[in-house]
């Protein structure tokens, strides 16, 4: 599950940005196509490890119907899987090529996250994929209309927020011990997360290009990256009241 920023504002671009023939112009720039298809191929390899994570956990969730809720989850990550690869392929990109860079750092931050029972994974599922979407968001903001679009609708909330603010705050509620374990297991999320996201952008040299100069806007100096890690870092904070969860 993937929620964009508790306001629900997904970052669009600047006002008067065009589709179409612009998208088309800014893809024959081999750096920037480069650039678009890393991202997407990073987005994607997510949604793979994302739908794999939540099948697993829905396998120990109590009751038929989390069970039934958590692989309904699933279902939807490999829907959204199944469409950037679509993207991929109109762009001429191979998915599986596109994703292969990312096989080894996320399956590393993927085994220093795995759940040890199905409450972590719920709060993995909105508070680690919640910063995991933030961070595409924000890059999405650099991109030209029709690839920004296609981020945006992977990105959006499919009503699975209520089902785990719900389940959570029902089982801290029942042992507040709960809540302690859990909070612990937030901020560990953060953290690892944020290191993951700052690996992602440097290792791939496109993706640094692109955050140094976007297609319709300035690129990011010092102080718009450190403004970038607060809005991450005031929407986890946001995400982890909603669940009832000291940050």
């Amino acid at each position: 599950m993937t929620e964009p920023s508790p306001e629900g504002a997904v970052p669009a671009g600047p006002p008067g940005a065009s589709s179409g023939s612009a998208s088309s112009v800014a893809l024959q720039d081999p750096v920037y196509r480069e650039a678009v298809v890393d991202l997407l191929g990073a987005i994607a390899y997510g949604e793979i490890t994302a739908f794999q994570r939540l099948a697993q956990d829905a396998s120990t969730a109590p009751l038929l119907r989390d069970k039934a809720e958590l692989a309904r989850m699933a279902s939807r990550e490999l829907g959204n899987f199944e469409r950037l690869c679509d993207h991929l392929e109109q762009l001429g990109a191979d998915p599986i090529e596109a994703m292969q860079s990312f096989v080894e750092a996320f399956d590393a931050f993927h085994v220093r996250t795995a759940s040890s029972d199905w409450l972590e994974g719920l709060v993995t599922a909105y508070v680690g994929d919640g910063l995991a979407a933030d961070f595409y968001s924000e890059i999405a903001a650099f991109l030209d209309a029709d690839t920004r679009r296609v981020i945006i609708e992977n990105l959006r909330d499919t009503g699975n927020a209520a089902f785990v603010v719900d389940r959570v705050r029902a089982a801290i509620a029942e042992d507040h011990r709960v809540g302690g374990r859990l909070a612990l297991w937030g901020r560990r999320l953060m953290g690892e997360a944020l290191t993951q996201a700052q690996r992602v952008a440097a290792e791939r040299d496109a993706l640094t290009a692109l955050l140094a100069g976007g297609v319709d806007r300035p690129g990011m100096d010092l102080a718009a990256i450190s403004r970038l890690f607060t809005r991450l870092t005031e929407n986890h904070t946001a995400r982890m009241e909603s669940l009832g969860l000291a940050p």
